[in-house]
């Protein structure tokens, strides 16, 4: 019998950092499957909760939030970029790029978690924010990803 093991992640749509870590937590945790099933939980957390709805240019606000300057962005971009090929995940930075406030997708991700869908959103919701840059805080752009988990569900049910 498979020894049940419980992870919360604490995590944010917009965080790049969160895909890499749950990809690497991902991969650790199929080297284990044959031991442990994993039950994963996302618990909200807002990056930047009092970002405006228009959101801001991205290397603006980490001048303002870290001091970072072009070339500290550039770089972290690169090492970013590559951490995630490397996991199979495609990081589509711009120079013109923002960040939004995520508040939305949050409440999205709390409706999810009733159908078992969490994860399959998250990821839905990372995809669309960092490899086809859209606006997580639109609600327009949350259905392409609620449309692929009905149809899954669909199919799973029939």
């Amino acid at each position: 019998m498979k020894q049940p093991l419980k992870v919360d992640i604490v995590s944010d749509v917009s965080c790049p950092w969160c895909i890499i870590g749950y990809l690497s937590l991902s991969k650790a945790l199929q080297r284990l499957e044959p031991k442990i099933v994993a039950h994963i939980a996302w618990k909200p957390f807002e990056l930047n909760p009092n970002m405006p709805a228009e959101g801001q240019l991205l290397g603006e606000h980490l001048h303002e939030k870290y001091g970072s300057t072009k070339a500290d962005i550039d770089q972290t971009r690169n090492m970013i970029s590559a951490r995630g090929a490397a996991l199979g995940f495609e990081f589509n930075f711009k120079d013109d790029g923002r960040i939004y406030n995520t508040f939305n997708a949050h409440r999205l991700l709390y409706w999810a978690r009733q159908f078992d869908k969490q994860t399959e959103l998250k990821l839905a919701l990372f995809g669309l924010y960092f490899s086809e840059l859209a606006i997580p805080a639109i609600r327009s752009n949350w259905l392409k990803p609620l449309q692929k988990l009905t149809c899954r569900r669909t199919k799973q049910e029939k």
